[in-house]
């Protein structure tokens, strides 16, 4: 599992969390951006990267904060930059595997709900 979040803060939360909270054999790797600018700015030529190397087995979760944003217009440009990387998103893969989720998370919602929402996805995904 690679993880794509915002900034530090959250990487070390989720750095403590996940593996108390994997199932056994599950493993990740969690990237920290200088702030969601930061990482929406990079994320077209990451998501390139990653479709040259992205083996079966491997998901990839897009953890952006809603902050004061259209979360439609978020969420559709987080797709939109899976899709034009070739990738698979969650949201898409109807009877095909994805290899992609974009969540957003709105401030309301604790790090744990997110962390316990990205373990969810585990479970279901294929």
């Amino acid at each position: 599992m690679e993880l794509l979040v915002e900034e530090p803060s959250m990487e070390a939360f989720l750095s403590q969390l996940l593996p108390r909270t994997l199932p056994s054999g599950h493993t990740f790797r969690i990237h920290s951006f200088r702030g969601k600018a930061d990482l929406l700015r990079k994320l077209p030529a990451r998501l390139q990267g990653y479709r040259h190397w992205l083996p079966k087995e491997i998901r990839i979760i897009v953890l952006v904060d809603r902050d004061n944003d259209d979360c439609h217009s978020l969420k559709a440009r987080l797709e939109n930059e899976a899709a034009a990387a070739g990738l698979v998103t969650r949201t898409e893969a109807v009877d095909r595997t994805w290899q992609v989720v974009n969540r957003i998370v709105w401030p309301t919602r604790s790090c744990l709900r997110t962390a316990q929402s990205c373990l969810r996805l585990l479970g279901a995904s294929s």
